[in-house]
Order: C-alpha cells, then sequence, then structure tokens
C-alpha cells in the first residue's frame, strides 16, 4: 500500500542531471552524518550520502549492512538518532508528511492486497494519494501498459507471479509521479527474467518521468547493471562511494562489483535463494536490514 495519504505533486520530469554537483536543487537526498542506534547499538553510523536528480543510485551490501535501515530514516519510517537528511527538499524530521507526499517507496515486505485485483489496488492507491478523480482512470491504464500488466488487471493479485506483483506494486507507488522512487531489494526472490523485467521498468520510469530512483540490493550484478552510482554500506557505514566502472577501475581491468565489495568489506556477499513463494521470501527479510 502507499506509505500514507499525500496530496498531489508534480514529477520532476525534463531535468537533466547536473554538470555542476554544487548545484542543491538538484540533490534529491542529502544526508549529514545520518544516524541510528537501536538498543545502543549502531544499524547506521555518520552516513553522508548525496543523490543527484535522474541517478539510478544503489545502496550494496550484505544482509545486516544498514541499508533497510537508511531507507526506513529516508522515509520517515524511523527517526533518526543523530544526523539530518534531506529528501526532495523536505526535512525528514520537521517535514515529514512533505517528504511522504514526494517521494514513491516499494517496501521489501508484500505490500499488495492478494484478495484485490490489480486494478483495485491500483485504484485504491491513487485515491490514498489523491490523485484527481478525473485522472485516475487515465493513470492506472498508463501504469498497467508501462508494467505490462493490462491482460491480468482483473485478476486477483494473489495470482500473480514475483515478478508481476513487484510491477503491480511499483505501480501503485509511482502513480501519483513522485520526484523520488525508493525500492527496498526490489527484485529479491524473482529469477533472471523477472529481475530484468524490473529492470527495464526502472529505466524507463526514470525515461518517462525523469524520477530519481535509490534502490537496495545485495546483488552485485543487479548493481552493475542498473546503477548510475553505487554505494557500499558495511557494518552501518557507508564506506565507498562511485560509478560500478570508476569503482572496478581502481582494482583493475578484469575487476567485478564482488571484487571492489570483498576489497572494502572484507568478506563475500550472501546471495540469496531461488524464488518460490513471495510472501514466505519476504517475510524472511531481516526487520533492520
Amino acid at each position: 500500500m502507499p506509505l500514507a495519504l499525500s496530496p498531489q505533486v508534480s514529477p520532476v520530469g525534463g531535468m537533466p542531471l547536473p554538470q555542476n554537483r554544487a548545484n542543491d536543487a538538484m540533490c534529491l537526498i542529502d544526508t549529514e552524518e545520518l544516524t541510528k542506534a537501536f538498543d545502543g547499538q549502531i544499524a547506521v553510523d555518520h552516513v553522508n550520502l548525496r543523490v543527484w536528480a535522474q541517478e539510478i543510485f544503489g545502496l550494496i551490501g550484505p544482509n545486516g549492512a544498514g541499508k533497510s535501515t537508511l531507507i526506513k530514516m529516508l522515509t520517515t519510517l524511523l527517526p533518526p538518532t543523530e544526523g539530518e537528511a534531506r529528501v526532495a527538499g523536505c526535512d525528514i524530521r520537521r517535514e515529514a508528511p512533505q517528504v511522504r507526499a514526494r517521494i514513491g517507496y516499494v517496501p521489501q515486505l508484500l505490500s499488495a492486497d492478494g484478495a484485490l485485483t490489480g486494478y483495485e489496488n491500483l485504484m485504491l492507491s491513487a485515491r490514498l494519494y489523491r490523485i484527481p478523480v478525473r485522472e485516475q482512470r487515465q493513470r492506472i491504464q498508463e501504469a498497467l501498459e508501462l508494467t505490462q500488466l493490462t491482460s491480468v488487471a482483473h485478476r486477483a493479485a494473489q495470482h500473480y507471479s514475483g515478478g508481476m506483483l513487484r510491477r503491480l506494486e511499483i505501480a501503485q507507488n509511482t502513480l501519483h509521479r513522485p520526484a523520488l522512487l525508493i525500492m527496498d531489494e526490489p527484485t529479491v526472490g524473482l529469477d533472471p527474467v523477472g529481475r530484468d523485467t524490473i529492470w527495464e521498468h526502472v529505466r524507463e520510469l526514470r525515461a518517462r518521468h525523469g524520477m530519481t530512483i535509490l534502490l537496495t540490493t545485495h546483488a552485485m550484478d543487479e548493481a552493475d547493471a542498473l546503477c548510475d552510482r553505487v554505494g557500499i554500506l558495511h557494518s552501518g557505514r557507508l564506506e565507498k562511494v562511485g560509478a560500478p566502472s570508476a569503482l572496478k577501475a581502481e582494482l583493475g581491468p578484469d575487476a567485478t562489483l564482488d571484487d571492489v565489495f570483498v576489497s572494502v568489506a572484507g568478506h563475500d556477499i550472501d546471495q540469496p535463494g531461488n524464488y518460490r513463494d513471495v510472501r514466505l521470501t519476504r517475510r524472511s527479510a531481516r526487520g533492520h536490514g
């Protein structure tokens, strides 16, 4: 379901990725020493991160690195212990409703209602996001076409495949055309075909609506194929940021992104198992990962 009742907002479509990185107006995420601790244990450790307009930015790292905790702070679901952050131009502490109005958030856990059809899920989202009634049907139709779900729009979501469910959830949370789309492990549990379809959908959202996209993943091939830049999280700290090609080049001509991660974190990344049951797979995600 959508993050919260939110007014309709305009997209940032058409804004080019800035050549001058000092232009704060083009910064969709800006954190300063952002920190979260649970019972004295630090999950996110003084993170300084900037994500620019129309970037696809990936947070990579193993389970437990702090990716989901950082995402929850950026989406105002968790208050920071220390530090500050502005998301889509709004302060996450003092302007949480405005942050929620300007973003789309696709959580790791299953969020579509299986008892409703795909169309009904989208209609519910349109109403929660307060999209004007005169625009709802057109927005939903466009979303169904973009996600290739038109032929199953009136089928109960509980009968969708894992990839179809993920596309439906992304469609639900982009109906209001947010400036920023945040996704937590968007392809968790999907087979290679399902992952490729999600990747293409993400690229199309940026191309069509000018969205900035932040996603978490612990799959290095996904980050390498999809992201303009990546940030490597390890034990809650943002250890390295850069374009995948640049990070690999630092190690040598044959280096992979896995090699880059190992050079930073000192161990391999756990890989997820094959997709069987979307609900069970996503429920197994760690609460503070």
